[in-house]
């Protein structure tokens, strides 16, 4: 599986090492991102999703119900 977040579409980002001489070397920046279950109660399921610790911030916020509705509305959730 790939590690892009299933909710916010965060994925990889690319950029350089920099060294104290100024070299550059390419890297990877890995989204933050934690394999958790949630339950949804209007469906009465649990789901599990890969998702961004921002992601998991929104939905100790706004409720799950509410972030995967805005993400199916964006297309980035499919389920």
């Amino acid at each position: 599986m790939s590690r892009v977040c299933e909710l916010t579409g965060k994925k990889a980002m690319v950029g350089n090492n920099v060294s104290h001489a100024l070299n550059r070397t390419k890297r990877k920046f890995n989204a933050n991102l934690i394999t958790k279950r949630f339950y949804i109660p209007e469906e009465d399921k649990w789901v599990t999703l890969k998702v961004s610790t921002a992601a998991l911030k929104n939905i100790n916020k706004l409720g799950i119900s509410a972030v995967l509705k805005e993400s199916r509305e964006k297309g980035i959730y499919t389920k």
